[in-house]
């Protein structure tokens, strides 16, 4: 769902099972409140002191409000939000995606300083 103009879903949930699958993990996430006590995130948020982070967010997700960035971006020292105003949730657009590489291109150097790790592997 999108209000989007031009907004095409993504081809992944053309595929009834990809969409069950998606649902149970999303309902059962929320469900538990992420597996958090409430106000866990913003309360520990100093934790992340010295540790930059850009957040992007779309101003119109209509299942994440702004204001679901900004609270954490408040608190969080070294944040900074970019807040895309007619834009909606992940990569839905030009400016979105624009701003996305923009918050990760500095980190390609410490990528160039480990190539013996594949791209996207977990340690």
């Amino acid at each position: 769902m999108s209000t989007h103009r031009g907004h095409t879903a993504d081809p992944r949930f053309e595929v009834p099972r990809s969409r069950l699958r998606f649902a149970r993990l999303v309902t059962h996430y929320w469900r538990h409140a992420g597996f958090l006590e409430e106000g866990t995130l913003l309360r520990d948020a100093g934790k992340l002191a010295g540790i930059p982070g850009v957040m992007v967010h779309g101003g119109m997700d209509i299942s994440g409000p702004p204001d679901v960035a900004w609270q954490p971006a408040r608190v969080w020292a070294d944040a900074e939000l970019v807040l895309i105003g007619d834009e909606g949730r992940g990569l839905s657009g030009d400016a979105t995606t624009r701003a996305v590489l923009a918050a990760t291109d500095p980190f390609r150097p410490l990528a160039r300083a480990n190539p013996q790790e594949e791209p996207g592997a977990l340690s």
